[in-house]
């Protein structure tokens, strides 16, 4: 099951390639899908040529510098990921995959997608204003203050789940990650984001902070000096998401889940909804009365 790339990811993604690519001159591009590029003007040629100057995240999405106020904007999606080979190394893996080509001095970055959705995208942004359009607006959970932090949660009353994985609330956060934070900080995925104590917005804040620093530094190790390929829809070190039916690691009770669209959310009952389970929209319709009310019912 592909998982899209979150905060963790891609700044695991940006850290190798920041050893790779910056100070390097993008030599050509080659666009195998027509349907990747969503930009026009400037055209992707104008990057020919031109050196990377450095590298930025934008939510989610993996922005690399160039010269002249020009900026090439990848969005990975659900199933897009980047891989990089150096001169005479195999690709291993199917050329179908591959969007789009961008070749360096000391090797190439391929830009894949598996699947046949097609979500993943390019753009070619020019000047700050071009990026500040792609930019949803969220704040850095990384870098917000414990009050910056609550007054974003309390823009919207959403479930706690729902916002943070609002991009215009929260940058980089997205399924995986909201359910691991939720669990850390002993919280409800569907409490409503006013309804929230101060202790609990602050607990929420430490969660989310510790959580994301610590994947950034598993994901980290699990890379080394390689270019991170593991991104997959479950981590093995996780608490909850992709967890169904497995013990909690803090109290041993078997994890729950709510399944909707094409997303699900992960929970633990004893450790986040005080033994209460949460009604998962297409089993409880279907079981009506038999819906479990508590973990001890199950």
């Amino acid at each position: 099951m592909a998982r899209m790339p979150e905060l963790p990811d891609v700044c695991v993604y940006l850290e190798a390639l920041d050893r790779r690519v910056v100070g390097q001159r993008l030599e050509s591009v080659r666009i195998a899908s027509p349907f990747v590029l969503r930009s026009y003007d400037p055209p992707i040629g104008a990057l020919e040529g031109r050196e990377v100057r450095g590298l930025r995240r934008i939510g989610k999405r993996i922005v690399l510098e160039f010269g002249d106020d020009l900026f090439l904007v990848i969005h990975l999606m659900i199933a897009g990921r980047l891989r990089w080979r150096t001169p005479g190394q195999k690709l291993g893996i199917s050329s179908k995959l591959i969007l789009a080509t961008f070749q360096f001095p000391g090797g190439a970055l391929y830009f894949t997608e598996a699947g046949s959705k097609k979500r993943a995208s390019l753009f070619v942004a020019r000047g700050e204003a071009g990026l500040r359009a792609l930019d949803p607006g969220g704040i850095e959970p990384l870098q917000a203050t414990r009050e910056e932090f609550a007054a974003a949660l309390q823009r919207e009353n959403h479930t706690l789940k729902r916002s943070l994985t609002d991009p215009h609330l929260f940058s980089g956060i997205g399924n995986a990650y909201s359910d691991e934070i939720l669990h850390a900080a002993g919280l409800s995925p569907l409490k409503h984001s006013r309804s929230l104590s101060a202790e609990e917005r602050t607990r929420l804040h430490e969660a989310a902070r510790k959580t994301l620093e610590d994947w950034i530094a598993r994901l980290r190790i699990d890379a080394g000096e390689g270019f991170p390929e593991k991104v997959t829809a479950f981590h093995e070190g996780m608490a909850v998401h992709g967890r169904f039916g497995k013990p909690c690691p803090v109290c041993g009770s078997p994890v729950q889940r709510i399944v909707y669209a094409e997303n699900e959310c992960n929970y633990c009952a004893t450790c986040q909804t005080g033994g209460k389970l949460l009604a998962d929209r297409s089993l409880s319709r279907l079981l009506k009365d038999g819906w479990p009310k508590s973990i001890d019912d199950l």
